[in-house]
C-alpha cells in the first residue's frame, strides 16, 4: 500500500517541487518590481502561488502586484476576478482587476481581447513601477502556437513560437502604427509577420540577438531592460500544463474554467483537440515545443548573418532594422552584393529595411518573397543599366545603375470627392 512517503504513484505527473519552481524564477530576483497576470485558470493561478512562495522565501527580491483583466465578455468574469483578489491577498499581495471596457467587435474578437489585455497590463505595470509582465503560458501554449503558425504559412522566425522574454505586444493589428510602450520606446512590427497574421500573437516584438542581448541576458543580471522596453516573461514556458495543475491539486486550490478554451468557433480551440491525437503518432507538445527551440536557434543564427551581410554592403544595423539613426533617410546598398548573398539573407535584409523605413505595417512574408525575387530577377537580368521599383508596406525599392536603395514610399495621391449635403436629423 502507498504512503505520502512513497512518492507520486507510478503514471502519475508530478507537481512542480519547491525548488524546481524557485528555479524558474531565479533570474528575476535583482528587479524592483514584477506584474503577475492572473486570470484565475490553472496556469496563471499556479503562476501566482509559485511566485508567492519564492518571494517569501527570499531575504530581499521583487515587489509581486497581481492583476486579473476582466474582459467583459462573460458573466462570471468579474466573480473569477474576485476570487483572484481574494486569494492573492491571502499571500499578502496587492490585486488589481483591469476591466475592459466599451464595444466589442463583432469579428476577431479574440485578438482584440489580447490587444486590450496587454494595452491593460502595460497600463498597470506602469502604475506599478514594474518594467516586467509575467504570463503562464506553458510547453501546451507553445505547442498551439507552432501549430497555429504551421496552419498559417509561418516562415522560420514564426515556427520559432514564443520566447521566454519578449517585448509586450501593445498593438497586433497589421494596420496601425507602431505603438509607443509606457516608457517611451517603441516596440515595432516584426518585419516577417505572414500572411493572414501567421505570426499570430507575437507579431510586434523586438527579434533581433543584439537587440535581445542588451537586455542583460533577457531578465536577470540586476537589470532593468537598458532600453526600456516592457518586457513579458514567460516562466512556464518549458512546463506541461499538466504538472501545474497537480500542483494546485496537492495544495487543495482551486482554480476557474473557461469554456471559450473549448469553444470550436476558435481557432486555437480547434487545434487544441487535435494535439492528444497529434501525440500518439509522436507528434507531442514536447516534440512541438522542441521544434520551436530549434527554430529559435536558426533563425538568431540568421539573424547574425544578415548583420554581417548588412556590415559587408556598408550599413549598420541597430537591432530594429534600422540602417541609420533616422528611418526616414533612405538606405543604399550595393545591388550585387545584395544578389549574391544566400536567398535567406538577402529576404531578412530588405525585410528589415522595408520594416525599418516604411510605414504600412508589418511586412506580410509572402508579399516580401515575391518583391524580393522579382528584385533579384531584375539585378540578375541586365546589369548596370536594371531598372526596378516597387512599394510594400509603406517603403519604395528602388534599383538604379547597381544602387539599391529603401526609403518611405511617396504619399499616395487622392482626389478630392465633394460629397453631396446630407440634412441633418431631426431629433425627436
Amino acid at each position: 500500500m502507498s504512503t505520502a512517503d512513497d512518492g507520486p504513484t507510478p503514471g502519475a505527473v508530478a507537481p512542480l517541487g519547491e525548488a524546481e519552481a524557485a528555479a524558474l524564477f531565479s533570474d528575476l530576483v535583482a528587479l524592483p518590481a514584477l506584474l503577475l497576470a492572473v486570470s484565475g485558470g490553472p496556469d496563471s493561478t499556479a503562476l501566482l502561488i509559485l511566485a508567492a512562495r519564492w518571494r517569501a522565501g527570499l531575504f530581499a527580491g521583487p515587489r509581486l502586484i497581481a492583476a486579473t483583466v476582466d474582459h467583459g465578455l462573460r458573466p462570471e468574469g468579474a466573480a473569477e476576478a474576485a476570487v483572484v483578489r481574494k486569494l492573492a491577498g491571502g499571500l499578502g499581495l496587492p490585486h488589481h482587476t483591469l476591466r475592459w471596457t466599451g464595444k466589442k467587435p463583432a469579428a476577431g474578437l479574440q485578438e482584440a481581447a489580447r490587444a486590450a489585455r496587454y494595452g491593460l497590463l502595460a497600463q498597470a505595470a506602469r502604475e506599478a513601477g514594474a518594467r516586467h509582465v509575467l504570463t503562464a503560458h506553458t510547453r501546451d501554449d507553445q505547442a498551439e502556437t507552432v501549430l497555429f503558425r504551421l496552419a498559417r504559412g509561418s516562415g522560420l522566425s514564426g515556427l520559432a513560437g514564443m520566447a521566454r522574454v519578449a517585448a509586450v505586444p501593445l498593438s497586433l493589428r497589421k494596420e496601425d502604427p507602431p505603438t509607443p510602450d509606457p516608457f517611451g520606446a517603441q516596440v515595432r512590427a516584426q518585419p516577417f509577420a505572414d500572411a493572414n497574421g501567421g505570426r499570430g500573437a507575437e507579431a510586434l516584438w523586438l527579434p533581433s540577438p543584439r537587440e535581445r542581448s542588451s537586455w542583460r541576458g533577457g531578465v536577470g543580471g540586476g537589470g532593468q531592460a537598458t532600453n526600456e522596453v516592457l518586457l513579458l516573461v514567460r516562466p512556464f514556458l518549458d512546463i506541461p500544463k499538466t504538472r501545474l495543475i497537480a500542483t494546485l491539486a496537492v495544495a487543495g486550490i482551486p482554480f476557474a474554467d473557461d469554456p471559450s478554451n473549448r469553444d470550436s468557433r476558435f481557432t486555437r480551440a480547434r487545434l487544441r483537440t487535435l494535439l492528444p491525437g497529434l501525440a500518439t503518432e509522436g507528434l507531442s507538445a514536447a516534440r512541438l515545443a522542441q521544434l520551436a527551440a530549434r527554430m529559435r536557434r536558426a533563425d538568431a543564427a540568421l539573424e547574425a548573418a544578415v548583420e554581417r551581410l548588412a556590415g559587408d554592403l556598408g550599413l549598420s544595423l541597430d537591432g530594429l532594422g534600422a540602417a541609420h539613426a533616422d528611418p526616414a533617410q533612405p538606405a543604399r546598398l550595393d545591388a550585387a552584393g545584395w544578389v549574391r548573398a544566400p536567398a535567406e539573407l538577402r529576404l531578412r535584409l530588405l525585410g528589415r529595411l522595408i520594416g525599418r523605413v516604411g510605414n504600412g505595417g508589418a511586412v506580410e512574408l509572402g508579399k516580401l518573397e515575391t518583391l524580393a525575387a522579382a528584385l533579384a530577377a531584375a539585378c540578375a537580368g541586365s546589369g548596370p543599366d536594371a531598372r526596378f521599383r516597387r512599394t510594400l508596406a509603406g517603403a519604395m525599392v528602388t534599383l538604379a545603375a547597381g544602387v539599391l536603395t529603401v526609403e518611405p514610399a511617396p504619399p499616395r495621391r487622392s482626389a478630392q470627392i465633394v460629397a453631396p449635403a446630407v440634412p441633418t436629423p431631426t431629433e425627436t
